[in-house]
């Protein structure tokens, strides 16, 4: 279930002057009233943070290295090597594309 993010529209008290979060059903219609205090209340839109993966030096060239093979049509090379690697589903495209009947 999703966590929302209240504030208080007008002085409230410090529970919800502050800002709470609460745990609510996707389908629950959102609180007016602080549970405190009675103060008017709004959701807040929340603030986020975004992840950044970084891959290896390693997996960047084992993918610089399929690309090239595969855009060359050099599929049985490219299977290969992405069989090594534990790519499975990729190598068996590239096998289907060099030929080979599985």
């Amino acid at each position: 279930m999703p966590i929302y993010e209240y504030r208080s529209v007008e002085k409230g008290c410090s529970h919800c002057s502050r800002g709470f979060d609460v745990i609510q059903n996707i389908k629950d219609e959102p609180l007016t009233e602080c549970p405190q205090c009675g103060a008017t209340v709004r959701r807040a839109v929340s603030r986020f943070s975004a992840c950044v993966m970084e891959t290896s030096g390693e997996t960047a060239s084992l993918e610089e290295k399929l690309s090239e093979y595969e855009s060359e049509g050099k599929w049985s090379h490219a299977a290969e090597l992405a069989d090594k690697s534990g790519l499975n589903d990729r190598a068996m495209d590239n096998y289907k594309k060099a030929g080979y009947n599985f």
